[in-house]
């Protein structure tokens, strides 16, 4: 993973978990990030996005590099971006800098899997009923014909990231090492939600 930098600038925001092969869309505004943003575009076009704890400064130690695929400055002063993911990473220590946003030191070679091509030999079909089911039953619409013209991992990945589940749910599928652990854990966290509505409407007789 040599081409991948190893000192990133981060973006740190609570309740946004990103996954490699999926497009984040983002409103910058705030002084820190449009500098980040414009240095990133002037460089690589490379930044990380990580889940903030919620106390203190405190970050989560997994995130998820992008690349500005697309960029567009409003009259107003914002920025808007789309990122789309490349791999996840493994946050060893921050740097210091002098700017106003954060740069931390990364590692990838946990998540080597995140830069292979697609394999489709995982099966979801599984996965994909539960989801359609809890989707529906928390009135979220989903456009299924044009979600399953993706392929497996970005299914399963763009799942991970949209479905209403706690951040720590989340963060939790962001860490999965392989895809099969992914396809399992989210299938679990389903399962318990679907259950748990379940127990919830019956009537005691």
């Amino acid at each position: 993973m040599k081409e991948l930098p190893n000192v990133i600038p981060i973006f740190p925001l609570n309740g946004v978990i990103y996954f490699p092969k999926t497009n984040l869309p983002l409103n910058i505004f705030e002084k820190r990030y449009l500098d980040l943003v414009n240095d990133t575009y002037n460089k690589d076009k490379l930044m990380g996005m990580v889940q903030s704890q919620k106390s203190g400064n405190e970050v989560y130690k997994v995130g998820c590099l992008g690349k500005i695929s697309d960029l567009q400055k409003s009259k107003d002063g914002r920025i808007l971006i789309n990122l789309t993911g490349i791999s996840r990473f493994q946050i060893l220590q921050e740097i210091e800098n002098k700017k106003l946003y954060r740069e931390f030191k990364v590692d990838y070679k946990n998540f080597e899997q995140d830069l292979e091509i697609s394999s489709d030999d995982q099966n979801t079909e599984k996965l994909m009923s539960k989801a359609k089911t809890f989707f529906k039953r928390n009135g979220l619409l989903l456009n299924w014909r044009e979600f399953e013209k993706l392929d497996k991992i970005q299914r399963v990945n763009t799942l991970s990231m949209i479905a209403p589940v706690t951040n720590e749910e989340k963060q939790k599928l962001l860490e999965a090492l392989t895809v099969q652990d992914k396809i399992e854990t989210l299938e679990n966290i389903i399962s318990f939600y679907l259950h748990d509505t379940n127990f919830t409407n019956q009537t005691i007789q």
